[in-house]
């Protein structure tokens, strides 16, 4: 172990220590043995005095204190006001873009360093007071020598050293888990540490923030729904990210929003249509849709249009989990719970040898109690816990390549319901899901597929030259005595591509004709002579 990642531990207690989080902790419904643990901590032996702060305060600063990766996690939470005590969220809603700022000198050095000019060459005018603050980085308002106002963001300095060493105790509390658990090791710790440990080290590369952007923007160009700000690309740099400054209502502050007459339940709808489009229509969601990093534009209120910034983490879908997740989701809310029992084997999240009936009861005496309520009123956060607990009699594992979706789902729904306490998120989102389903099934959308199954023919058929030239080299020379032999290899191709096109055929029906090409001519190579 290193020197660095001790003393990281060492700090982790220190401040656990100082902020009682360990009394915070021991009020949970813990197991005994957990619990017996407080009689071998030695400063609990020790006379302490009380905190003079609420256990919200407590909690933030602790997060506070120990970093990006803690903060990160308090914003998370802080989007679940169904899910803590009120003065809980409220504190941890100031880690959004009320985090300590670093020393505005160190920010200036950096922007230099990183741009190769004085801040005075680049800027007209620039802001030593920071904008806002967060736990990668910090903002400073600035405007360039052409006139456009913007915002200099610049990356918090020393940061690598602390995220390297937190997430070396993560993965070790990841790997302990596993061993010692069955339920953790459902949960797939260490691959999810694993994501986590690429989406924070991606975050602190600010060029892949501007490519996010960029792309998000251009996604939703002339859009009601959603403005992007534009990237200023030539003073872009790894630590230093310059772009369009927006003037708009912080999402959280509900009193203005109210003030300008907002339509407050539209907001709410449009919020879950956005997630849903980057879902289903563009395979490319912003994952970290945190109040802090979501604005309101004050042009229309009657018509509101949300603005998104910090692009830092993003996530995508394959064409295989968007059709899982679009079809999951159907089956859930008409409460057909062999369907969803069906598509969990098939997709892989439970084993090939769960028995349909068994998983169908299970999943219909968890949901039914919930669906006795208004649609309105139910929590996909009390759901998902929910759902777990059948983990324990059917190995459901969770899917690592879908946490970012999930996560991402569950801030949409703690800031609609904080917006508009009786959004229906299920009426907004099943007339998206139900015509993306059917534009799958499109003669435009098969048309589609088969344009671009086509454009894979030059690929494989020089695959397949390659193939046979290797093949033909490694084979011996053929006898007179056995003429059959020779013509070998290309049976071989043929019966790969008869096997393709029944493979293709049996998915994508009779419309996919790429499927019966590969079948002919796998045919053809079969019974040439």
């Amino acid at each position: 172990m290193s020197l660095l990642a001790t003393r990281r531990l060492l700090r982790i207690l220190r401040v656990v220590i100082r902020y009682r989080l360990d009394d915070l902790l021991l009020t949970l419904p813990l197991p005994t043995w957990m619990r017996a643990l407080r009689f071998a901590l030695p400063w609990r032996w020790l006379p302490r005095r009380p905190l003079e702060l609420s256990r919200g305060e407590a909690m933030r600063l602790a997060l506070e204190d120990l970093g990006p990766i803690f903060i990160k996690f308090g914003q998370l939470l802080s989007t679940r006001r169904d899910l803590l005590p009120p003065d809980v969220a409220d504190e941890l809603a100031k880690l959004q873009d009320q985090v300590p700022p670093f020393d505005p000198e160190h920010a200036v050095e950096r922007i230099e360093e990183q741009l190769g000019a004085k801040v005075g060459e680049v800027f007209a005018r620039f802001d030593v007071a920071p904008l806002a603050s967060a736990s990668i980085a910090q903002v400073h308002a600035a405007q360039l020598k052409s006139g456009e106002e913007v915002v200099v963001k610049v990356i918090r300095p020393n940061l690598r050293p602390i995220i390297r060493s937190d997430l070396a105790w993560l993965f070790l509390a990841a790997r302990i888990a596993e061993k010692t658990s069955v339920d953790a090791r459902r949960l797939r710790p260490v691959e999810v540490v694993s994501d986590y440990e690429k989406t924070i080290y991606d975050e602190l590369d600010l060029l892949r923030e501007a490519a996010n952007a960029s792309q998000l923007r251009r996604n939703f160009e002339g859009s009601d729904l959603l403005y992007v700000p534009q990237v200023y690309w030539d003073w872009c740099r790894h630590k230093v990210l310059v772009m369009e400054r927006i003037y708009g209502v912080p999402v959280t502050d509900l009193a203005t929003l109210a003030d300008q007459r907002t339509n407050m339940k539209l907001l709410a709808e449009r919020g879950v249509e956005i997630f849903f489009t980057q879902v289903f229509r563009d395979s490319f969601f912003h994952a970290d849709m945190h109040p802090g990093n979501i604005f309101v534009a004050t042009r229309t209120p009657w018509s509101p249009q949300y603005i998104a910034i910090d692009c830092g983490i993003v996530g995508s879908l394959t064409p295989e989990d968007q059709d899982y997740l679009a079809r999951n989701l159907i089956a859930f809310f008409k409460r057909d719970y062999r369907r969803v029992a069906q598509l969990h084997i098939d997709s892989g999240w439970v084993p090939a040898e769960t028995k349909v009936n068994e998983f169908e009861a299970a999943i219909r005496t968890v949901c039914e109690p919930i669906f006795e309520k208004p649609l309105k009123d139910i929590s996909f956060g009390q759901l998902l816990l929910r759902l777990f607990q059948t983990a324990r009699r059917f190995n459901m594992e969770v899917q690592p390549q879908l946490v970012l979706l999930q996560k991402t789902l569950l801030n949409i729904e703690g800031l609609g319901r904080q917006l508009y306490p009786d959004l229906d998120l299920w009426s907004t989102a099943q007339p998206f899901l139900e015509r993306w389903m059917r534009e799958r099934i499109s003669p435009l959308h098969l048309l589609r597929n088969l344009q671009q199954q086509a454009e894979q023919v030059p690929h494989l058929s020089q695959m397949a030259r390659d193939t046979l030239e290797k093949l033909n080299q490694q084979r011996p020379v053929p006898s007179v005595e056995a003429p059959a032999q020779r013509g070998w290899p290309l049976r071989l191709l043929g019966a790969a591509l008869v096997a393709g096109g029944v493979s293709q055929g049996l998915v994508l029906a009779p419309a996919a004709w790429a499927a019966w090409l590969s079948l002919g001519a796998g045919l053809a190579l079969i019974l040439r002579r």
